[in-house]
């Protein structure tokens, strides 16, 4: 199991960085596991894509639960927001990889999207609860916002003025 999660955290590292094409070899080096105990893990590249994306989805959701304990919903919401650009930047280095696996499974898909929203609708009605957020704001349309956001920055360096616009974004949500 411990070899397993190293791959994982490596791949998510490599692929973020090198896109959907880096290698596996890489992976298993970052890892420090030979190649063949990555295949036993995962014995294809679909298979190793499908389980890092799984995984940080999880970790988003583990997330907002343990954020909803946050005496700030605002600030509850804008650290995981921040993640979740984070996760964007994962998903675009795998992008390829995942329409593939996405269009094999639309379960994945399903899943995904309900485990994320639910896990955002929480930390929004808290912080609209708390009255720091407008009421009017869903989870959809702040993921659709935040993916937005990310997919239209290209050049290096594109993580940190994301984060700097969802900021603005957080601010232009609130109550005034």
């Amino acid at each position: 199991m411990r070899n397993r999660q190293r791959v994982l955290e490596a791949a998510k590292a490599i692929f973020a960085a090198g896109g959907p094409d880096a290698s596996l070899e890489a992976v298993a080096r970052e890892a420090s596991v030979g190649i063949g105990t990555l295949y036993r893990h995962f014995p294809t590249r679909h298979d190793l894509f499908e389980a890092v994306y799984r995984q940080e989805v999880e970790q988003l959701v583990s997330l907002a639960s343990q954020l909803e304990a946050d005496p700030s919903p605002l600030q509850a919401l804008r650290t995981w927001l921040h993640a979740q650009v984070e996760f964007v930047a994962t998903k675009k280095g795998m992008s390829t990889a995942l329409a593939v696996a996405v269009s094999a499974s639309s379960e994945l898909t399903r899943h995904s999207v309900d485990q994320l929203g639910r896990a955002l609708e929480r930390l929004l009605q808290r912080a609209i609860d708390a009255g720091e957020i407008r009421s009017d704001i869903n989870a959809e349309d702040v993921l659709r916002a935040i993916v937005g956001l990310c997919y239209t920055h290209e050049s290096a360096g594109w993580q940190s003025r994301v984060i700097r616009l969802v900021d603005v974004f957080l601010d232009g949500m609130r109550r005034t």
